[in-house]
């Protein structure tokens, strides 16, 4: 299980192993590669680019920040920063992600909520 560590800012991915990420190859490709659904991020991620901070409606409000880092391995997304969703009242960060088939479990903090992994098949458009 290759492992990398993924940093999105604004305008570069920097990759901690060899895994590249051509000019042509969309994000959403790579995260397919690692077992994920292509929808666990927003359209404004353009190949190794991150447009803009995004909001999406999933179950709930899920908000990106224009800063998202972690650790990339297969079917694992681990010391992740940058995304946060909206619980009740309250904004909780989104520290880890994995995937199995079927589903798609986010950690938050110390609890967890597993979706069906065909909600995330589509990637979403982001609400501004």
């Amino acid at each position: 299980m290759a492992s990398i560590s993924i940093i999105l800012l604004s305008l570069a991915i920097l990759l901690e192993t060899p895994l590249a990420i051509s000019s042509t190859e969309d994000f959403h490709d790579l995260l397919s590669r690692y077992g994920f659904p292509r929808g666990l991020f927003p359209a404004s991620v353009k190949g190794s680019r991150w447009i803009t901070p995004a909001y999406v409606q999933f179950d709930d409000l899920v908000h990106y920040d224009k800063k998202i880092t972690g650790r990339l391995a297969y079917e694992s997304i681990s010391d992740l920063s940058g995304i946060q969703t909206k619980k009740l009242l309250l904004w909780v960060p989104v520290t880890g992600i994995h995937a199995a088939p079927g589903y798609v479990q986010f950690v938050i903090g110390a609890l967890s909520e597993t979706l069906p992994a065909e909600q995330f098949d589509t990637v979403p458009v982001c609400k501004i």
